[in-house]
């Protein structure tokens, strides 16, 4: 192999940062403050050496967490349209933005920074998702699921004000009352 040819990741590299991904995910998630990239190798069970070989910088983990993000949230809306009527697609899809913002708000610090100096392109995050919410409100209007009258700014607005009132996991009973009163005003009368 030349030095110009690069070797596929091996079959345990691509688990490891998977699951430094998953794990990393989950306890920004879930903590009051930035977890240490060792308690996050370490819920892992990696060793720290591995997190850095994937990630050699905090930022370039929470960048890895808030793209892996945002593409789930982007892919997700085509997938449940997928499996589900559009109302309920953006119902569960709802939930899936809840969570997203859980963990944004467990490295805030870091994400702003990075927003601050240009690491992470904001407004392209926010055009990506808008847009997700425009394919499934599309879906929902053709099937007569949906007002025709709503945009995905009303949407993306108003569950930025359902999950600043009631942040997950903490208010998640709250959050999802929010949730159904926002779903049935979302329906057609």
């Amino acid at each position: 192999m030349s030095e110009t040819e690069t070797r596929a990741p091996r079959s345990d590299a691509i688990r490891n940062r998977d699951q430094l991904l998953a794990v990393a995910t989950r306890m920004f998630g879930s903590a009051d403050a930035e977890p240490s990239l060792r308690a996050i190798a370490r819920e892992a069970g990696v060793g720290i050496a591995t997190l850095y070989r994937h990630f050699p910088t905090r930022e370039s983990l929470v960048d890895a967490i808030y793209r892996d993000q945002v593409a789930r949230l982007t892919t997700g809306a085509r997938e449940l349209l997928g499996q589900l009527p559009p109302a309920a697609a953006m119902r569960r899809w709802m939930d899936m933005f809840g969570d997203w913002i859980a963990t944004k708000n467990g490295m805030l610090d870091t994400l702003l920074a990075m927003i601050e100096s240009g690491e992470i392109a904001h407004a392209q995050t926010r055009t990506e998702l808008l847009a997700a919410i425009t394919t499934m409100l599309d879906a929902g209007r053709a099937a007569g699921d949906l007002r025709s009258d709503v945009t995905a700014d009303d949407i993306a607005a108003s569950l930025i004000g359902i999950f600043t009132v009631a942040p997950r996991p903490e208010h998640e009973a709250k959050a999802g009352r929010l949730l159904t009163l926002l779903m049935d005003g979302l329906r057609p009368v």
